[in-house]
């Protein structure tokens, strides 16, 4: 059971949360464990862009390689698969993996703007997701977790 002491400084008017050393030293050790890049975003990836991956790895693909054309193609799912299975450093992961969130953003608001034109009719809902995308690629560059239902995709005809 966690046991947490609230003190509360009436001359500063706040609220401090103490806790103990062994809580502390624990949470920093599971900070430690989720730094690296797979611990960090490797549940976003699907199986079936594993399967995806490991077929064209047979084939003689370079992982890195296919993982940018996928990020400037605006594709975080297919990125993620060929960086997890690539060899480059943190630094660059993150941010071929901000890239391809940023890019699909970018299309997304293309997409959304094409869709006012031709129906006549705003898309907010797609801007919307376009912003979210923007919030995940800021969180991956940070090197910060992103939540579990980001990078889903909205259907577009």
């Amino acid at each position: 059971m966690l046991c947490l002491r609230l003190c509360y400084d009436a001359a500063n008017q706040s609220r401090q949360v103490y806790m103990p050393r062994k809580v502390l030293e624990s949470m920093s050790e599971q900070s430690e464990n989720v730094s690296t890049f797979a611990a960090r975003y490797g549940f976003l990836a699907k199986p079936v862009f594993h399967e995806l991956v490991r077929a064209a790895l047979a084939e003689g693909h370079d992982p890195d390689e296919r993982a940018r054309h996928f990020a400037t193609r605006g594709k975080p799912e297919f990125a993620l698969a060929y960086l997890l299975a690539g060899s480059l450093d943190e630094d660059e992961k993150r941010a071929t993996l901000a890239l391809s969130y940023e890019r699909r953003a970018e299309l997304t608001d293309q997409r959304a703007r094409e869709f006012d034109a031709k129906f006549h009719r705003p898309f907010p809902l797609l801007h919307t997701e376009a912003a979210k995308d923007r919030v995940t690629a800021r969180r991956i560059r940070a090197g910060q977790s992103v939540r579990p239902g980001a990078g889903k995709q909205l259907p577009t005809l």
